[in-house]
């Protein structure tokens, strides 16, 4: 099959879950005989090169404006595709429902991938809340198949729109620690540290962590990985902080870096609430992190007894961060589950044989050519 993957920023990732997505599905399907075609925004790769681990890329430019910058590029990314004949659009992202007209071409299959609960994020509000849940109508009327990664999401679309939703997992490694003399440059040391990898967006609850590690008696030191694309009050707010244990980190995008982070980690804090499965949740518990995790379906429906969880509220955060301090001997058994989830549940191979069988069904006349990734098999 000639399978284009579009509306995400690009690869190699850089950026978020769509675009590790795009990397791990497209080049195990390349590994499997498939064309696959990946539509970049030019603005975030300085260094281009034509093929990446079997895919062809293909950059395009995006208004760098917070709420145009997905359907610009999807646009002009669909545009180029009219040039061109390719059996599936595997397209990503809820913003980009409006903009499937102009795919619509006969012996051409689309598929389009919903994410999130985006409505409900703080940094939509007014027309851009507005927008999503109009795309969000919109895409419930599409005669395309929808896919979530997450079961509570398929359950809201079932729910609020009537729609049922094809589900498809999202993928993590088990990863381990190589060289912890990556951490040095952050002045950090294995097992000293609590970690929170998100962007510095209210529904990550970032400000929440460091109000409640600012109370936290400890040496540890907290680290901060991500940051903010577009200026915006609460990120202000985040760096205003003068606690000396906690280190803001940036954006990185370094793997080798990463692994150290996470695996190193004495525990790792996800306060995101806003929907979906959370890449960067599966990610640290791959890793074996000791994850303290905010209270809301999404994350007990990837966690279950893999993690401990609080509410919203700075004082049991708090309680949490301190009771796993003084309880070390029992937080190897809630580690150890987190493992077995990521290996039963979210694994790239089987997830990518899920996406080759979708293609299939709405595709048939261009049967998949069977290579040697096996449901189930390891990384």
């Amino acid at each position: 099959m000639k399978i284009a993957l579009i509306g995400t920023r690009g690869v190699p990732a850089r950026y978020g879950g769509f675009e590790t997505c795009a990397e791990e599905l497209g080049r195990r399907l390349a590994r499997r005989g498939h064309e696959v075609w990946v539509y970049c925004r030019s603005g975030y790769y300085g260094r281009r090169t034509g093929f990446f681990e079997g895919m062809r890329l293909v950059y395009l430019p995006a208004l760098p404006i917070k709420f145009f910058e997905t359907p610009s590029h999807t646009a002009l990314s669909l545009l180029h595709i009219l040039r061109r004949r390719f059996d599936i659009l595997m397209v990503f992202n809820l913003a980009n429902s409006p903009l499937l007209f102009l795919a619509r071409r006969p012996g051409e299959r689309i598929a389009l991938h919903l994410d999130g609960l985006e409505w409900t994020r703080e940094k939509w509000r007014g027309p851009g809340r507005m927008y999503y849940q109009f795309a969000a109508r919109l895409a419930t009327r599409l005669p395309v198949p929808l896919i979530s990664d997450s079961r509570e999401i398929q359950k809201y679309f079932r729910r609020r729109f009537g729609r049922g939703t094809e589900y498809i997992s999202y993928g993590a490694s088990i990863e381990e620690s190589r060289h912890p003399a990556l951490l040095e440059p952050f002045d950090l040391r294995p097992g000293s540290y609590f970690l929170q990898m998100a962007r510095f967006e209210p529904e990550n609850n970032i400000l929440l962590t460091i109000r409640a590690f600012e109370k936290l008696e400890t040496k540890m030191r907290l680290a901060l990985v991500g940051g903010t694309t577009y200026r915006s009050k609460y990120a202000d707010e985040v760096f205003a902080t003068k606690d000396p244990r906690i280190r803001f980190l940036g954006f990185c995008y370094d793997r080798d870096v990463l692994r150290e982070l996470r695996t190193n980690a004495f525990a790792y804090i996800h306060g995101n609430e806003a929907g979906g499965t959370n890449p960067g949740l599966l990610q640290a518990m791959g890793a074996g992190c000791f994850v303290i995790a905010r209270d809301v379906p999404f994350n007990r429906e990837v966690c279950g007894d893999g993690a401990v969880y609080f509410q919203k509220h700075i004082g049991e955060l708090k309680e949490k961060m301190a009771w796993a301090l003084a309880h070390r001997a029992e937080l190897e058994p809630p580690k150890i589950r987190a493992r077995q989830i990521i290996r039963a549940r979210y694994n790239w191979d089987a997830v990518t044989l899920d996406y080759e069988r979708l293609f299939e069904r709405i595709c048939p006349k261009r049967k998949a050519s069977r290579g040697s990734v096996a449901r189930g098999a390891g990384e």
